[in-house]
């Protein structure tokens, strides 16, 4: 046999196995890509599920964390706050607490930044509240005072569900 038919015979042999291992690990490559899409697109749809929960629920705890703080005004109006009275309103503000809490480990800067807003106005007007049902108002705080100011929570509310809204796509850009 002639040498330089055993090398052309050896390199060919060794060019089709090369070829069918590249191919392969190409193949590999390729299906390791196309899995890591597959998971971060997952991933993104998750956590694009957890926010959504976490906002539904904070607009929720909110809402009701002022339609507390308003009905408690009235009954401060109309009659003596009893224990009942107190704790619905503590118990409204303890859920709007603990979904603030979560939005604060989920929410992007943006959604944050109007969800402590409203969470600040709402923890101020509770306060007040809570001074006046004492007897030992600050200076300026009466019942009209705090009525107003948890009316005007309504309008912090609504900017906060615009950005949940604009960051989960549901509404355009402003």
């Amino acid at each position: 046999m002639d040498p330089s038919s055993v090398i052309i015979a050896v390199t060919g042999v060794a060019g089709t196995l090369g070829a069918a291992l590249l191919t392969q690990r190409g193949s590999e490559r390729a299906k390791r890509r196309e899995i890591e899409l597959v998971r971060a697109l997952e991933d993104a749809r998750e956590y694009r599920s957890l926010r959504r929960t976490c906002y539904v629920e904070l607009n929720r705890d909110a809402r009701q964390f002022t339609t507390a703080l308003n009905r408690h005004l009235h009954v401060m109006r109309e009659r003596g706050v009893e224990d009942a009275d107190r704790a619905a309103l503590d118990e409204a503000r303890s859920a709007h607490r603990d979904r603030y809490s979560e939005a604060q480990m989920i929410a992007p800067a943006a959604v944050l930044v109007r969800a402590r807003a409203a969470n600040q106005a709402l923890t101020q007007v509770y306060g007040q509240v809570k001074r006046l049902e004492r007897g030992e108002p600050g200076p300026g705080e009466t019942l009209e005072s705090a009525s107003r100011a948890q009316y005007e929570i309504w309008e912090t509310l609504r900017a906060m569900r615009n950005a949940m809204r604009r960051d989960l796509g549901v509404s355009p850009e402003d």
